[in-house]
Order: structure tokens, then C-alpha cells, then sequence
């Protein structure tokens, strides 16, 4: 018998229930499928966890034609909650004086994901979605966060970070730093060694996402071996989005799907 098609729905969490249907959702792509892990992950109950989750606002997307089913999460911080949590959650690992300095309204993303099954059709795009409307009722002007490729093997990742450091090093006035004791260059081979087609297809789709909508990275990249990943910290200035990128963003088009 042939599975409904899916039906979406974007909310925040409302209860401690649907926090924990993301930590769920979580746990099956970071740690079952990308072999992550961390000091809070409650392996028994299958949930991916961390301090933080109190303090974020939890996008999720549900599939009404699965009985409201999680499939997709993002995190949401802003400002006064860092405040609050002590912090943004990226600053453990980049240094974040520009944007703090910058005087505009910020937003942290973190966290985001969609189910095996729902990547690459419209679930994505639905998230996105939620997001520009959050993104508008906060007045948001500046998003980041930490985006991951798979590994902690930087030699194999060299040609994609390469890329991004010359193509898409954020402009000065946003341009975070990896911290120095966990600093990873990303100029790994020269400008002119540089294979844009082959790094392009490395790059993990959520960072081709942002960076078709005008998005940057900062500046050199955090190798986290606990989670099993090497992380860029990518900044979006939402004054800068063209027409073009804005109707991607907020109406139409399809980014790509993120694990």
C-alpha cells in the first residue's frame, strides 16, 4: 500500500514532549547515522542532547499525514536567551566579537535536520519556511551557526575548505574566528590548485544552501572530534539578500536538504 503524501506543518515546541521528539529526531541522524556523541546524549532513550536545548526555541516540522510524526528541527537562539544560557552555543568554539560589536539583532541556527526519508523533496523548503517567519516577527538582520562536514580527517576535506576561504570568507565586519586553540586553517592547497567543481560537491548541501542565498563563512574551521565532525561557522546578512534569494528563502525554490 502506497505511503499518504506528507503533509506539512511547521511550529515551535510547545512542551517538554516536543522537545523531546526532536532530541529523537536528533539522535537518529547525528548520532545513529553521523556516529556523533556528547557528554548528555541519553543513549537508552535515544535522545541527542545538550545544556542548551533549554534555552533555544525548537523549530519542528511535522508530517500530519504520519499522525504529526517530527521529521525536521532546527535551533533557534537569540540574544537575550544566550544571555540567559551564558552564552551562544558557537562561542566554545569561534570567537564572536564581531557580530556581539555589531550592535544588530542576532540569531544563532544550529541543530538542523530532516529524516532519512524526507530529504530531497519539499520538507526542507517547509523548515526554511518557519524559519523567515520567525526570522521577520524578531526583526532578525544577522544569522550563524556552526555548520558540519562529516569527519574530523581535514587532509580529505581540503579541497571544500579551501573553497570556502577564498570564495566565501565573510566580509570583515562579520568575520569570526575559529578560537586559537582549536584554530584549523582552511587554506589547505593553493587558490590556483583549487578544483571549484570538485570542491563544490563535497560541500554538504545545507552550506550550499546558505551560501546560494549569499551566505559566508568565518574564518578557519573546529575539528570536533567528539561529534565527529569539522565545523564552519556561517554568517548570513539578511539586509544583503537579493530579490532573487529572498522568493529562495521565503516562497520559493528548493535549498537542498541537511543531515
Amino acid at each position: 500500500m502506497t505511503a499518504p503524501a506528507p503533509r506539512f506543518r511547521v511550529e515551535i515546541a510547545r512542551d517538554a514532549a516536543d522537545i523531546e521528539a526532536a532530541q529523537r529526531l536528533r539522535y537518529e541522524v547525528f548520532i545513529e547515522e553521523l556516529g556523533g556523541d556528547g557528554p548528555l546524549v541519553d543513549h537508552g532513550a535515544r535522545l541527542e542532547r545538550d545544556r542548551f536545548d533549554p534555552f533555544f526555541d525548537h523549530l519542528i516540522l511535522r508530517d500530519t499525514a504520519q499522525g504529526g510524526a517530527v521529521v525536521g528541527v532546527y535551533r533557534l537562539l537569540r540574544a537575550e536567551a544566550a544571555a540567559r544560557a551564558g552564552q551562544f552555543y558557537s562561542e566554545d568554539e569561534y570567537d564572536l566579537a564581531p557580530l556581539r560589536a555589531s550592535g544588530r539583532h542576532l540569531l544563532e541556527l544550529g541543530r538542523s535536520c530532516v529524516a532519512r526519508s524526507y530529504r530531497g523533496g519539499e520538507a526542507l523548503y517547509h523548515l526554511w519556511q518557519g524559519l523567515a517567519c520567525y526570522v521577520e516577527r524578531h526583526r532578525i538582520e544577522v544569522l550563524f551557526g556552526v555548520a558540519s562536514f562529516h569527519g574530523t580527517d581535514v587532509a580529505a576535506l581540503a579541497q571544500p575548505l579551501s573553497l570556502l576561504h577564498y570564495r566565501h570568507l565573510a566580509p570583515p565586519a562579520l568575520r569570526v574566528r575559529a578560537r586559537e586553540e582549536h584554530f584549523q586553517p582552511m587554506d589547505l592547497v593553493p587558490e590556483a590548485a583549487l578544483d571549484r567543481a570538485v570542491a563544490m560537491r563535497a560541500v554538504p548541501a545545507l552550506i550550499k544552501a546558505y551560501l546560494r542565498l549569499g551566505g559566508c563563512v568565518g574564518e578557519g574551521a573546529y575539528v570536533d572530534h567528539a561529534f565527529n565532525t569539522t565545523d564552519v561557522c556561517l554568517v548570513m546578512d539578511t539586509a544583503l539578500l537579493s530579490a532573487r534569494q529572498r522568493a529562495m528563502y521565503t516562497r520559493g525554490g528548493k535549498a537542498g536538504d541537511t543531515a
